[in-house]
């Protein structure tokens, strides 16, 4: 008989994270206190500054239990919020987590969303240092605050975009897009399980040391992650910039995974790229005569593709996409947005 919450409770519960944690986990550098007491207590580095984000999953609105597992829920919920330290350029250390649980649910799902977490801070040497549980009659949910820290004078922000400067993406945006898609089409979801673009929507990748390098390169002067699709977070840019845009429509990255399913789906694959896309890529903007200095510096840690696609410009909160044949057409901000239909 399957162990639900119902029948070890909240104190049981949490004992048995504390025990996973302190078992599987790693003791992060600078903790002084973690789990156990009414407070963590930490103690920043010197020459350092704090990066605090927070981000939540709700069950059905950001993913679909049916077509993930508990571990995979856990390594994509710290996912989204260590993409977010690592558009700052910085590196994640401490993480407090928050669920909201139905007392129907496994025990066995928790400890593996746990596992899944830990996978996910492991390689950066940070930990779970505390949160809180509540029960709730409907959707789960998990709620994360993750901290990490910059050096002093290396944040990367999304307001410091300058007319002229290239505009560099990382990646494929739009894969996370296609495999939601891919699996709403779908009466057997179980066949696409390896698809990459699925599992780019049920486990995104991070490019946090893409980020920490291109800030210890100082060659960015803008960036930002695509969680809200690449076309609304360079909006964001603009707009925090005072800047506008122009996007080259043959520079766009698609690859044969992305056009096939565009095929397959009867879309246009460019179309995957501008609507909401939870890819959690990175654009960056720089100077031209950077743009090999960032290549290089991304090229220290990954293997991940950075694409030129366009340009910023003096025009604010004008982004416009230059079509093949020359005409340029105005681009309406697509991306997520929790309270538009």
């Amino acid at each position: 008989m399957t162990e639900t919450l119902s029948d070890i409770g909240e104190f049981g519960l949490i004992d048995r994270i504390h025990t996973l944690i302190q078992s599987e986990g790693i003791q992060a550098p600078g903790l002084v206190l973690g789990i156990g007491d009414d407070t963590a207590s930490i103690r920043p580095q010197e020459g350092y500054e704090v990066l605090v984000t927070c981000d939540s999953l709700i069950e059905g609105r950001h993913y679909l239990a049916d077509h993930t597992t508990a571990y995979d829920l856990g390594r994509r919920a710290m996912i989204v919020n260590i993409s977010d330290i690592g558009a700052m350029g910085g590196a994640p250390l401490y993480a407090l987590v928050s669920l909201g649980l139905r007392a129907d649910t496994p025990v066995s799902d928790i400890e593996q969303i746990y596992r899944g977490f830990m996978k996910e801070l492991a390689p950066f040497q940070a930990t779970i240092i505390g949160g809180n549980i509540a029960k709730t009659e409907e959707a789960n949910f998990i709620d994360i605050t993750l901290l990490g820290e910059a050096e002093k004078g290396k944040i990367v922000r999304r307001s410091t975009a300058r007319s002229g400067d290239a505009i560099l993406v990382t990646g494929f945006p739009g894969q996370a897009l296609a495999g939601l898609l891919l699996l709403r089409e779908t009466d057997q979801p179980e066949k696409l399980r390896d698809n990459p673009l699925v599992l780019a929507y049920t486990t995104p990748s991070h490019k946090a040391r893409e980020g920490h390098a291109v800030a210890k390169s100082g060659c960015a002067h803008a960036m930002i992650d695509t969680s809200d699709g690449f076309l609304a977070d360079l909006g964001h840019i603009c707009d925090e910039s005072g800047v506008g845009a122009i996007l080259v429509q043959q520079n766009l990255p698609l690859n044969d995974d992305l056009r096939q399913a565009a095929a397959k789906l009867d879309q246009d694959p460019h179309e995957f790229i501008m609507k909401d896309s939870d890819d959690y890529e990175l654009i960056i903007t720089c100077s031209k005569d950077n743009i090999r200095m960032i290549r290089a510096a991304i090229a220290e840690v990954s293997k991940t593709l950075v694409t030129e696609v366009g340009h910023i410009t003096e025009d604010k909160d004008q982004i416009k996409l230059r079509l093949p044949d020359g005409r340029e057409r105005h681009l309406q901000l697509q991306g997520w947005d929790h309270f538009k239909r």
